[in-house]
């Protein structure tokens, strides 16, 4: 089996780059774990030992459906994913925070920035698996977690669109200064993954860059049940 860093490596960065620049998401434009790989994570949903804690979307206002957060140790593939995904994103984080004149000094590694967020008081691992099923939807919103926040993360789809699940479609919206927010739908095949701004990101204009707001979530799940994976970057208070 390819490695993850391998896998990573081969994606074609600067079409991702393009995309994360002018729209704030970028798909991976292939799928980056196999249908046997997704439907072994979609079923770890139903093994309570895998995870820290479970929260039902609609007991808080955040939607309807439900999540659970990953506990450590992390399951040692998706650790290994987290580590090549970060080390070849925090370049581009660096480059994002020069732009909005952000101290630009995430370190090139993974482990280094866990260690940052642990000193920080941020504990807690992120990565998450999400269910929807027929009627749930995700309200907009942003994964930030604490003070320390990686400005990029991804959403990895686990089933099969049109066949598993209709509905459920990724929409980011972008708020700019003084314009009307813009929206964007993303559609992924199973196992690709779309990679978005967390909060803010830098857009460049005629007096230099400027920053937009960028939120996250998914339209009403139509029919079947729709699981993803989330990777984020920076842990938990």
């Amino acid at each position: 089996m390819t490695a993850p860093a391998s896998q990573v490596d081969a994606l074609d960065w600067p079409r991702i780059e393009d995309d994360l620049a002018t729209r704030g998401c970028a798909t991976t434009g292939a799928a980056i774990f196999t249908p046997k790989e997704c439907a072994a994570l979609a079923a770890m949903y139903d093994q309570p030992r895998h995870f820290r804690s479970r929260v039902v979307m609609q007991r808080h206002g955040f939607g309807q459906g439900e999540y659970q957060y990953f506990a450590n140790p992390l399951p040692p593939k998706l650790t290994a994913w987290r580590s090549a995904l970060y080390e070849r994103l925090a370049p581009l984080a660096n480059a994002w925070a020069a732009a909005m004149g952000l101290p630009a000094d995430y370190p090139p590694d993974h482990a280094a920035y866990l260690a940052r967020c642990h000193a920080a008081g941020q504990l807690r691992p992120t990565p998450l698996l999400l269910r929807y099923d027929e009627g749930d939807y995700n309200c907009l919103h942003q994964d930030l977690y604490g003070d320390l926040q990686f400005p990029l993360q991804l959403t990895v789809l686990l089933n099969r669109p049109g066949e598993d699940f209709t509905g459920g479609e990724f929409v980011l919206t972008e708020q700019r200064p003084r314009m009307q927010s813009r929206a964007e739908v993303v559609s992924l095949a199973q196992g690709e993954a779309v990679i978005f701004a967390v909060n803010q990101r830098p857009v460049a204009g005629t007096r230099g860059s400027y920053r937009v707001t960028m939120r996250h979530g998914v339209s009403r799940v139509r029919s079947g049940r729709r699981h993803t994976l989330g990777i984020i970057f920076h842990d938990a208070r």
